[in-house]
């Protein structure tokens, strides 16, 4: 029964952040928002909805570790799991603008998440805080985003054939579409939560590894599928550009109106391996994309290795099991440096190319 409502709550999570992002995205661009702003604001928002609902249904619950490691390890897979499929795919291109604002925004706010939690608790006033600074950062997009209007968007409403699609042709139904889509998001995020907090007591792992592994991959869903389907259609710019926006929305939205409704709790294991984890990963995203201006499929299977030796160390470690300190210290003495001589390999071969 647990399964079976764990994969009712994916499914229903899956339905509503696809139509979120569907009617979400097509009302920005009517407006002439250009496509990078879009995935980094609207389809970033869209798809961090599941992520909000359900950390913030686990704080009232009182599951602060499955709220804050919903957080962290979807921000984990956003760009090992979600970006290494996209990438294997199809190379992506790095804007500009992701390496002048977006990515430093994200390696800051993920510096910030681990400054608020150094006290053992996100307050209500650390929540504040995030929130007030995503009203900012989204201000600023804004502002500056120049308006580009959406050529391909127009031809594809005109060639809708699905109810959906004739639906979201107009701006009235994009809004309702918008409704909907929250509205199955919540019931999706109530099922899911429920599951997933009897999952954890029936195989006995810690709520911080299901919120770090089974939620955090549950909730992401959105996200892999609007990036996958992005990359496949040539929208790039917005699958890169969900990903990175995702994961600044996760921190300053998710995790700040969470802690506003109800403080979370961060425990030691989350202060001392995950958070640090997090900030890694994002600090590793500059010059692996500045390398190139693309990722290449390369750095997609980097990501993907990446990722699995995170889960396998948390499995690992949830269990006891004696092997789990050799797979950290493989993490972290012996990947960096591969990673950092790569980096600086591909930079040389860059210059001698100039």
């Amino acid at each position: 029964m647990v399964w079976f409502l764990l994969l009712v709550g994916l499914i229903l999570l899956t339905i509503g952040g696809e139509l979120l992002v569907r009617a979400a995205s097509r009302l920005a661009i009517s407006f002439g928002i250009a496509p990078l702003v879009v995935g980094l604001t609207v389809v970033a928002f869209g798809t961090s909805s599941p992520e909000l609902l359900v950390s913030v249904s686990s704080a009232l619950k009182g599951s602060s570790d499955i709220a804050l490691g919903n957080v962290v390890g979807s921000n984990m897979c956003n760009i090992l799991l979600i970006l290494g499929v996209s990438a294997l795919i199809a190379p992506l291109i790095v804007h500009q603008q992701l390496l002048r604002l977006d990515i430093p925004v994200m390696i800051g706010v993920s510096g910030l998440s681990l400054l608020v939690s150094l006290d053992g608790v996100v307050s209500r006033v650390d929540g504040v805080l995030l929130v007030v600074l995503l009203i900012a950062y989204v201000a600023f997009l804004v502002r500056t985003a120049r308006n580009e209007k959406d050529s391909r968007l127009a031809a594809e409403n005109e060639g809708a054939s699905g109810f959906v699609d004739r639906l979201l042709r107009s701006r009235g139904g994009q809004v309702a579409g918008l409704v909907a889509g929250l509205g199955v998001l919540t019931g999706g995020a109530e099922v899911f939560v429920g599951a997933a907090i009897e999952l954890a007591r029936l195989f006995g792992m810690s709520e911080l590894v299901i919120g770090l592994t089974v939620v955090a991959v549950g909730t992401s869903l959105p996200e892999i599928v609007t990036s996958v389907i992005a990359t496949i259609r040539g929208e790039r710019d917005i699958a890169i550009g969900n990903v990175v926006g995702s994961n600044i929305f996760n921190i300053l939205s998710v995790l700040g109106i969470t802690s506003i409704v109800s403080p979370i709790a961060v425990s030691g294991a989350a202060l001392t391996f995950d958070l640090p984890a997090m900030i890694a990963v994002s600090f590793a995203c500059f010059p692996l994309f500045y390398v190139g201006m693309k990722i290449d499929r390369w750095k997609g299977a980097l990501f993907l290795g990446y990722y699995l030796i995170y889960v396998t160390y948390l499995v690992l470690d949830s269990s006891g099991h004696s092997s789990a300190p050799i797979v950290s210290e493989v993490m972290l003495l012996g990947i960096s440096p591969i990673v950092g001589v790569t980096i600086l390999a591909l930079a040389y071969r860059e210059f001698r190319s100039a």
